[in-house]
Order: structure tokens, then C-alpha cells, then sequence
């Protein structure tokens, strides 16, 4: 398959930018991103910053009202959250969300879905916050209504957590077979099992290459397990390398990283950064996601274009 590149959108925050701009930056490096040639945008979906990227006070939009807007000012990229978490919304509710965007879109969305962890913002909006086990076993019975709900005529199903009665979803998606399907997490025992039955794609953070070789190995277990291809599945990850114009300028870009993640990622110019890549092409990944935490201009966008180009 050939190599594609996303940009995730992590923050909104802007030092020269006042709330009643950040749309408007956000779309300016969307439009930078299309010409650019990627292939997915995507945003967050969580209520509160989280730590890493910056203080919970900081700006944040909703997730699927941000993707509706940005669908209406963009024409070729797909568009997802990275990921939404399975307390926020019913999944009926959540399946009718992602198809409507599908259609808005022209058949650009994507689900990105995951088992949820901020517990911080559960507490503040009053979400339910389970043990993470029924957090699993509801991230399975979302998966299993939203996909009914995009290729199925008035599914039903009846779960331990959730429930469908012959439930309509009209106008369909506009993909056949509906949107894809992002399943958010690295877990060996239970996330890798669920995105072994439902993914048509997974998406790890940059843990280093023998431990993301190993969670292959774990996911085509599970895919045996459950009678799966595991070659349907497609392998995504945030990216480990840094593009950079010179020393200086890498070495301020991966300081705006998490400290957790630095140690597995190369800086370096597009051409160094495309050997840093191979070793993961070889290994079976496809996607890298770049964030807007690193790369906030269209001309530092424009750099990942060049990279993107060059293992194309």
C-alpha cells in the first residue's frame, strides 16, 4: 500500500492567535495540508487540553462540530477524530454523527474510537468513567452497532452495555460499506484483540521500532484468533521523525513534544527524515500522522509535503 501522511490537530492555541481567529489558523493549515498532499485531518476529541500538549485551560473545540466545519472549507482529505472515546456519546448517536459527516464531507469520513482514559474531564462533565475492562467490553459493543449502522438496513442488537432496535440511519454514508474505522491504542490483551475484529486501521504513538514490531506480532495473534486477515488491517502511527530546515530549528520542534516520545523519534531534513522512515515502511506502516504541536506554519507543513514526495 502506498504511504500516506495525516495531520492531527492537538491544540487550537496559537500564541498570535485570539479565540475568534483559531478557526481560521486551523483552516489555514488544513488548506496547507491538502496542497501539501495528505491524505487525513484529524482533531482531537476531548473537552479539556490534556497534559503533554499544554495546560487544561487552553483552548478546545469540540471534535465533530470542528470536522463539520472543516469539511465545508476542504475538498480531499479525510477527516476523523483521533479518537473519541467510547464514554462520550451513545453509539447509535455516534455512528448518525460519523455518517452525517460522510455526507457533508462527500465521503470523507472516517471513526476514530477508542476505550477512553482523561478521567479529569469525565468527573467535570459528569461522563461515567468505568473500570477500564467495561470500558473495553463497551468499546466492543460500539464498534459492533456503528459498523451494523453504516453497511446494514435497520440493524438491531442487544449488548450488556448497549442496545439497536431496527435503528435507521438515513441518509447511508456515502462510502460504500461506510466510513473506516480507527481503533485508538496499543493494549496487547484486550484493545489489539478488539481492533483485531473491528479496525480497518490501527494507530500507535512512535515506542520504537522492535516495540511496535512486537504489537504487530500481538495483533496478528489476535487476528487469528478471530479469524481475521490480518493484512485487511491497516498499520498507522504518530510519526518518528522530526522534519526540520536545521539543528536549531529540530531541536526546538521536538522540544514541544512529550518528553515520553523524544527518544523514539529522529530529527533531521526531509531526506534524512525518509531514511529514518524506511525501517517502518519495511515493517508494515502505511500512515504518519504529523501534529500541529511540531508544525503550526504552511511552510514547516510544506517541509513534511517535500518528505512525503520523497518515499512516495
Amino acid at each position: 500500500m502506498k504511504p500516506w501522511f495525516g495531520y492531527h490537530m492537538p491544540t487550537y492555541t496559537y500564541p498570535d492567535a485570539s479565540p475568534e481567529q483559531l478557526f481560521e489558523r486551523a483552516v489555514r493549515n488544513v488548506k496547507a495540508v491538502e496542497d501539501a498532499g495528505f491524505a487525513l485531518v484529524t482533531v482531537m476529541d476531548h473537552f479539556y487540553q490534556i497534559q503533554g500538549v499544554g495546560p487544561e485551560t487552553d483552548e478546545m473545540l469540540e471534535g465533530y462540530a470542528t470536522l463539520a466545519a472543516l469539511s465545508q472549507r476542504t475538498s480531499k482529505v479525510k477527516l476523523a477524530t483521533l479518537v473519541s472515546g467510547v464514554t462520550y456519546r451513545n453509539p447509535a448517536l455516534l455512528a448518525k454523527m460519523v455518517t452525517t459527516l460522510d455526507v457533508l464531507s462527500g465521503g470523507r469520513a472516517v471513526l476514530g474510537l477508542g476505550a477512553a482514559w482523561n478521567e479529569d474531564e469525565h468527573r467535570g462533565y459528569g461522563f461515567d468513567f468505568p473500570p477500564v475492562g467495561e470500558r473495553m467490553d463497551r468499546l466492543d459493543e460500539a464498534l459492533t452497532i456503528c459498523r451494523a449502522m453504516f453497511s446494514e438496513d435497520r440493524p438491531s442488537f442487544e449488548g450488556r452495555y448497549y442496545r439497536i432496535d431496527r435503528a435507521l440511519n438515513c441518509p447511508r454514508p456515502l462510502q460504500p460499506g461506510g466510513p473506516k474505522i480507527i481503533v485508538g491504542g496499543g493494549g496487547e490483551q484486550r484493545t489489539l484483540k478488539i481492533a483485531a475484529k473491528h479496525a480497518d486501521m490501527t494507530h500507535w504513538f512512535p515506542l520504537g521500532l522492535p516495540a511496535l514490531q512486537h504489537k504487530n506480532e500481538v495483533l496478528e495473534r489476535h487476528c487469528e484468533t478471530v479469524g481475521r486477515d490480518p493484512a485487511t488491517i491497516e498499520r498507522t502511527m504518530t510519526s518518528p521523525v522530526v522534519v526540520a530546515a536545521n539543528d536549531r530549528e529540530g531541536k526546538a520542534m521536538l522540544e514541544r513534544m512529550p518528553p515520553e516520545r523524544r527518544a523514539h523519534v529522529n530529527v533531521g531534513t526531509p531526506d534524512q527524515a525518509a531514511e529514518g522512515l524506511r525501517p517502518y515502511l519495511d515493517a508494515g506502516f502505511t500512515g504518519f500522522t504529523f501534529n500541529n504541536t511540531t508544525y503550526s506554519t504552511p511552510e514547516q507543513i510544506g517541509a513534511i509535503g517535500e518528505l512525503l514526495r520523497l518515499i512516495a
